[in-house]
């Protein structure tokens, strides 16, 4: 499953787009049962759909991305316009890191090719954001936002080549 964030979100420049593996979330798999052992239709979420609450797990990454995002905004607009940033659930087993971490909880693609280019057309800096290495190591929702912040800054500040206190004056040092 992966997860896009980029474009423009209502009053900022961010815009989420979730793109699914194709199954479909709404359709019960065979077999499921639609009525509990009394006859009653099984309980859902006691939440109406426009309730925040309602949102899923991965929906709510999502969102704790963008407002990371959005923090950086009113400072880096410019730099941030030509920057897609992507969710996915795990990294690749395949992804060759020379992070100290044993597993890695975001990875920078840097842009390529040139916008004059036809034969080699430019494609914008990504960074990838994995949820469920994050989720694993926060202890609630406040340390995984704080957590994502954190993150999305170092990324975007080794896209920049700049120090993450300088992208964000209120990232942790190294005391």
């Amino acid at each position: 499953m992966h997860h896009r964030v980029s474009g423009s979100w209502p009053g900022h420049g961010i815009r989420s787009v979730t793109v699914h593996d194709g199954s479909s979330p709404g359709r019960p798999a065979p077999g499921l049962r639609r009525r509990d052992r009394h006859g009653r239709g099984l309980r859902g979420l006691l939440v109406p759909p426009e309730i925040p609450l309602y949102r899923s797990r991965s929906e709510r990454f999502d969102d704790l991305v963008l407002m990371a995002v959005t923090q950086l905004e009113p400072r880096w607009e410019a730099e941030l316009a030509g920057v897609e940033f992507a969710v996915e659930e795990i990294p690749p087993a395949d992804v060759a890191s020379d992070d100290p971490e044993p597993v890695p909880l975001a990875r920078l693609d840097p842009g390529s090719g040139d916008a004059g280019d036809s034969e080699r057309p430019a494609r914008a800096a990504r960074i990838v954001i994995y949820r469920r290495p994050l989720m694993a190591r926060a202890d609630g929702e406040e340390e995984l936002g704080e957590l994502v912040l954190d993150v999305v800054v170092e990324e975007f500040a080794r896209l920049l080549g700049l120090d993450p206190q300088i992208v964000d004056p209120d990232y942790p040092g190294d005391d």
